[in-house]
């Protein structure tokens, strides 16, 4: 806000001395290309800020997923908002087209997995659980699990399970 504020006023001033300029003040060119070279600078400092914002917010939804936490969204202008949710519908389009029938979720993984199987274990009940083949496993509460990494992603973040770290 500082820097619009300086902005406008440079601006304003300058408006003032190029009317004069006109009028046969030659002496205040070197002031008027002064400021205009503050302005741009200005404007290249704001673009650079605005720029880095919008590649934060970008980074929330790969961190944090479709829905941000009130404690963030707090901190965004409505203009952020509406851009993040853009990025975000866009990103779920291209997910849908990409990966056959189902999509492909690429904020599942952000580092590239060791292993495709995990080991977790069951921090609550939870029900009946399908795998790909089509078995069934009943996740009780501190049983433990060999599944797809893929699988139980969801369900680690829920905190319904924990991964195993042997």
């Amino acid at each position: 806000r500082q820097a619009l504020e300086e902005m406008r006023a440079l601006y304003e001033r300058n408006q003032a001395d190029v009317s004069e300029a006109k009028a046969g003040r030659t002496d205040l060119i070197f002031l008027i290309r002064f400021r205009h070279c503050c302005l741009l600078r200005n404007q290249r400092c704001l673009l650079a800020y605005l720029y880095d914002r919008l590649l934060r917010i970008r980074a929330l939804r790969w961190e944090y997923g479709s829905v941000l936490p009130n404690t963030i969204q707090f901190h965004m202008s409505a203009e952020e908002v509406e851009w993040f949710n853009r990025y975000k519908k866009s990103l779920a389009t291209y997910m849908r087209s990409v990966g056959g029938e189902e999509g492909l979720d690429l904020t599942q993984d952000i580092k590239p997995p060791k292993s495709l199987y995990i080991e977790v274990r069951c921090l609550r009940d939870h029900g009946e659980f399908e795998v790909d083949d089509g078995t069934t496993i009943l996740l009780k509460k501190n049983s433990q699990h060999f599944l797809p990494r893929w699988k139980c992603e969801q369900l680690i973040r829920q905190g319904v399970l924990e991964h195993v770290l042997s």
